[in-house]
C-alpha cells in the first residue's frame, strides 16, 4: 500500500518551484499525493521566514498537521528550519526538519526515517539544516511538469550576498549558489517537451547569476541560450537589482525575440537616507537612470516595483521624497509593503521604530498613486494589437472568457467558449471589461481589458 503525502507550500516563487520539485520527486519514488485537507502519512510543510507573521503561519501549519494525524510524519523544510532549528528539535510536532540546501534528498531522508524506526524501533529526531557558511553549492532539483502546461518558474540560483539590513533571507538561504548552465538548459528543454510555452527564470537574488561560478556566465547568457530552444515562445524574469541594467544588458536583451519586456526592478524607498539605513546598494539617481534606460531600449515595457513604507527612522520629509520620487517615475506596478520587523536582522534592532497607524496611513496614499498608474499603464494599449498567452477558462456573469497575458504582462480576456489555452493568439485590445460587457464592475472591471480577434 503506498504512502500518501501532502504538501503545504508557503512563501515566494522559489519555495513555489521548489514544492512542486518534491511533489514531482514523491510520485516518481512511489508515494501518493493527496490534498493537504486530507488524512496523511506524511506531511510536508515548505515554510518560509521572511517576516514574523511567516514564522508564526509555519509554525502554525506545523501543528496543524500533527493535529490532523498524531500518527503522521510531519516534515518541516526550508526557510523556517534554518531561522529556528533550534526551536523546531524541541517541538513535538516535528519529526524531520531539512533546511533550504537538502530538499532535492528529500526521498532518502524520508526512507533514512523509516528504516531507521523500522530496524530500531526508535523514533529519532531527523536534522538536515545547511550551513550558510561553508554549503557553496548549489542543490539540483529539476522540475517536469506541473501540469499547468503554460508558464514555468524555473529557478537558476539560489542565495543572496546583500544582506539589507530588513532582510533576515541570506541567514536562512545562505550565500549565492548558481546553477551550472547545462543543468538549466536540459530543464528548459524538458518543459518544452512538456508543452511549456513560456519560462519564467527565477532565484532569490537572480541579478548575481554567475558570481559564484568559475566560467565567465551571468544572466544575459542564461537567457540567449534559452532563447534557442524550439518550443520555448517566451522568457521572463523575476525580481532584478538595479545595478544590473545597463546599455550592454539591454542592448543584448533587445535582440532576444523571446524576451519578455517585463522588468521588476526592486526600489524599497526613494529617499536616499532611507536606501542607506537598509543597507540597499543604489541611490535613487541610480535607479532613475535604470528606468529610463529600459524605456530607451523598449516600447512601453512593463516596469514595477516593490517600496516598503514606515522603515525605521523615516520621517515625514523622508516619506514625501519617495512619494514624489514615485509621481515622477510613473511605474506601471507598486507592490507596497508596510515594514515589518523581523526578528535576527539590523534593522530590527534599529531607533525610531515607526508608529503602525502612520505605516497604514503612508501605504494607502502609495496605494493610491499606484492604483492610479497600475490603470493608465493598461489603458495605454487600447486600440492596439498585441500577442497574448491564454492561460485559463473563468466565468463571469455566466459568461466565458479566456484570460492571458501579453508579453508586457497586462492581463487580457477574451469572451470565447473557444480552447485558446496554452496558445498565442493575436488579439486587438478595445477597452476595459466593464466598459464591454455590461454588469461587470468594481475592481475586475477596471484591472483588467476586454478584447477581441
Amino acid at each position: 500500500m503506498k504512502r500518501t503525502v501532502a504538501i503545504h507550500n508557503l512563501g515566494c516563487k522559489v519555495n513555489e518551484y521548489e514544492a512542486q520539485v518534491m511533489a514531482d520527486n514523491l510520485k516518481d519514488a512511489g508515494f501518493e499525493l493527496v490534498d493537504f485537507k486530507e488524512a496523511a502519512d506524511i506531511y510536508i510543510i515548505n515554510t518560509c521566514s521572511v517576516t514574523n507573521i511567516a514564522d508564526r503561519k509555519s509554525r502554525q501549519m506545523l501543528h496543524r498537521a500533527k493535529k490532523k494525524n498524531p500518527d503522521a510524519i510531519v516534515i518541516a523544510a526550508g526557510c523556517y528550519v534554518q531561522s529556528a532549528g533550534e526551536e523546531l528539535l524541541k517541538d513535538n510536532s516535528v519529526d524531520i526538519i531539512i533546511g533550504n540546501n537538502n530538499k532535492g534528498k528529500l526521498i532518502s531522508i524520508i526512507n533514512d526515517y523509516f528504516e531507521s524506526f523500522e530496524n530500531f524501533n526508535t523514533i529519532r529526531k531527523c536534522e538536515y539544516i545547511i550551513d550558510i557558511n561553508k554549503d557553496s553549492e548549489y542543490e539540483e532539483m529539476l522540475l517536469r511538469d506541473t501540469g499547468i502546461k503554460t508558464r514555468a518558474y524555473m529557478k537558476i540560483q539560489d542565495g543572496c550576498n546583500q544582506f539589507c539590513s530588513y532582510c533576515i533571507i541570506p541567514y536562512v538561504r545562505g550565500r549565492i549558489r548558481s546553477r551550472k548552465i547545462e543543468n538549466i538548459l536540459n530543464e528548459a528543454v524538458k518543459l518544452s517537451e512538456s508543452g511549456y510555452k513560456e519560462i519564467v527564470l527565477t532565484g532569490i537574488h537572480v541579478s548575481s547569476y554567475g558570481k559564484d561560478l568559475e566560467e565567465d556566465i551571468s544572466l544575459i547568457d542564461v537567457i540567449e541560450k534559452i532563447n534557442e530552444i524550439p518550443g520555448i515562445e517566451r522568457i521572463r524574469l523575476s525580481s532584478l537589482e538595479p545595478r544590473i541594467i545597463t546599455e550592454e544588458f539591454l542592448g543584448r536583451l533587445k535582440k532576444i525575440d523571446k524576451f519578455c519586456p517585463h522588468f521588476h526592478l526592486s526600489l524599497q524607498s526613494g529617499c536616499d537616507e532611507t536606501l542607506k539605513r537598509m543597507n540597499r546598494k543604489y541611490t535613487c539617481k541610480e535607479y532613475k537612470n535604470g528606468v529610463e534606460l529600459i524605456r530607451k531600449y523598449f516600447d512601453k515595457p512593463n516596469v514595477s516595483t516593490d517600496v516598503i513604507v514606515g522603515f525605521p527612522g523615516e520621517t515625514k520629509e523622508e516619506f514625501e521624497k519617495t512619494y514624489e520620487y514615485l509621481k515622477e517615475l510613473k511605474l506601471s506596478k507598486m507592490h507596497i509593503f508596510k515594514y515589518s520587523r523581523r526578528k535576527g536582522t539590523v534593522a530590527d534592532r534599529m531607533d525610531n521604530q515607526v508608529d503602525d497607524k502612520l505605516k497604514e496611513e503612508r501605504s494607502d496614499l502609495l496605494l493610491e498613486l499606484e492604483n492610479q498608474y497600475e490603470h493608465a499603464f493598461s489603458e495605454s494599449f487600447i486600440g492596439e494589437e498585441k500577442e497574448v498567452l491564454f492561460e485559463e477558462a473563468i466565468s463571469i456573469n455566466d459568461m466565458n472568457f479566456l484570460c492571458g497575458y501579453t508579453k508586457e504582462y497586462v492581463k487580457v480576456f477574451i469572451k470565447t467558449d473557444k480552447d485558446y489555452k496554452n496558445k498565442i493568439i493575436r488579439v486587438k485590445i478595445l477597452g476595459k471589461i466593464s466598459e464591454k460587457y455590461s454588469g461587470i464592475n468594481g475592481t475586475l472591471g477596471e484591472n483588467i481589458l476586454a478584447i477581441d480577434m
